[in-house]
């Protein structure tokens, strides 16, 4: 039987005989550089580009939430600009309350659902749920109720 030392020093020498191309190199290793966050950095676009950008968005039918979210990943930052996402569609006429819209299609959805299966109790209740939910929402942004 070998003594302990003797496995320890062929431990060693097997390590050593890794050639380095099965090493991870450090460049591999290593955090990203800070080129590559210079990348990240946002894009300056001008006020006027900035509401064409908006408005293209919200014509493909994204709320004022999703907009925000999509113009972040591409490296503008609405921060930045004077207005506001929600008011430049209020200027335009085209803003939708994000929240309505939400429960709007919600209750699509379950409309949908229920004329294909016209015995789901959960799904009629759920509809007349959803449904007052929306009612509750347009009393208070003050909409009318049809």
């Amino acid at each position: 039987m070998p003594k302990k030392s003797e496995e320890k020093k062929s431990e060693k020498e097997k390590n050593e005989e890794i050639p380095e191309s099965v090493e991870p190199s450090k460049e591999e290793t290593s955090t990203p550089s800070k080129e590559s966050k210079k990348d990240k950095k946002s894009k300056k676009l001008t006020e006027k580009e900035f509401e064409k950008k908006v408005l293209d968005l919200s014509k493909s039918g994204l709320t004022s939430e999703k907009i925000g979210e999509s113009l972040r990943k591409e490296g503008i930052h609405p921060k930045e600009h004077d207005k506001k996402i929600s008011k430049i569609l209020k200027d335009h006429d085209s803003y939708e309350d994000p929240e309505l819209k939400n429960v709007q299609e919600k209750l699509d959805r379950i409309e949908a659902h229920l004329k294909k299966n016209k015995q789901d109790k959960r799904a009629i209740r759920e509809k007349s749920r959803v449904f007052s939910q929306r009612r509750k929402i347009k009393k208070y942004l003050k909409m009318p109720l049809k």
